[in-house]
């Protein structure tokens, strides 16, 4: 008889622990240089990239060795127990790179193919954000920082929506990107640009931002967010953008239908 299923606190517990190890890994990092490049000579890996994956993995495999990982920048683990962990050991490895604080270790766990738990420990500022399902909670689960339940920001016009984005690696989709963006800006608040996936989609959840929308991104880099901003009345989306790569657009469920015919007119989606 395969062993039960954990409750979804329980991983969250697990993730929370391995993320604290992990971040005070990379800060102990500070000031290394690249060690390789991905996708194109901007897109770097440090060495506290992979340093920091190992750990992660070590972690969780010493904690649940028969639970799949998918990290980042290791080779997908296999795994029998129906979870699977989704890690980016460093989340903004460029602001890293920098000095700058926007930085994050995300680590997800998914049953059966639904993320039910997930932390983002944002290195810089030494904040944890995490979330996980319970339902006797109200909406669905329990999303909090440093232990203070999250809500998303109120209503507010499109005129006056704060929003994040981030610009791809590739130059092409970059033009791409920046076409749509000053298509947008004149409708909105003001954009910024924080470089990190994880936070920004936290930040949605706190209610420091109110929308969040980028090409290029993957599953490491927002299955944990995504879920903690979901589960303080986010609602997020995975669509196709214009350069034809994943694109995930967040935002508070009411006027996310608004956010997001500005950002089809604008021609950030590929639909």
């Amino acid at each position: 008889m395969s062993a039960p299923l954990p409750e979804p606190r329980v991983l969250a517990d697990l993730a929370a622990a391995v993320a604290a190890e992990a971040a005070d890994l990379v800060r102990g990092h500070a000031g290394v240089g690249v060690a390789a490049t991905k996708s194109s000579e901007v897109d770097v890996v440090t060495v506290a990239d992979r340093a920091a994956e190992e750990l992660i993995r070590a972690r969780l495999l010493a904690a649940r060795p028969d639970d799949a990982i998918l990290g980042e920048e290791g080779d997908d683990q296999p795994g029998t127990s129906g979870v699977r962990w989704i890690v980016d050991p460093i989340d903004g490895t460029v602001n890293f790179l920098y000095g700058r604080p926007e930085h994050a270790v995300s680590i997800a766990a998914e049953v059966d193919g639904e993320v039910v738990a997930g932390v983002v420990h944002g290195v810089g500022a030494d904040v944890v954000y995490r979330a996980h399902l319970d339902p006797t909670a109200p909406g669905g689960g329990v999303t909090t920082r440093d232990g203070a339940a999250l809500a998303v920001r109120g209503p507010a016009p499109l005129s006056q929506r704060l929003l994040a984005t981030g610009f791809n690696y590739s130059a092409e989709l970059r033009a791409l990107q920046a076409t749509a963006m000053t298509r947008l800006l004149p409708r909105i608040r003001d954009i910024r640009r924080g470089g990190s996936c994880a936070l920004d989609l936290c930040q949605v959840a706190e209610g420091s931002l109110d929308g969040y929308v980028e090409e290029g991104v993957n599953l490491w880099d927002h299955a944990a967010g995504g879920l903690i901003a979901r589960l303080a009345g986010a609602r997020v989306e995975v669509r196709t953008g214009v350069g034809g790569r994943e694109l995930i657009l967040a935002g508070p469920g009411h006027g996310f239908d608004e956010l997001l015919e500005a950002v089809r007119s604008a021609g950030f989606l590929g639909e």
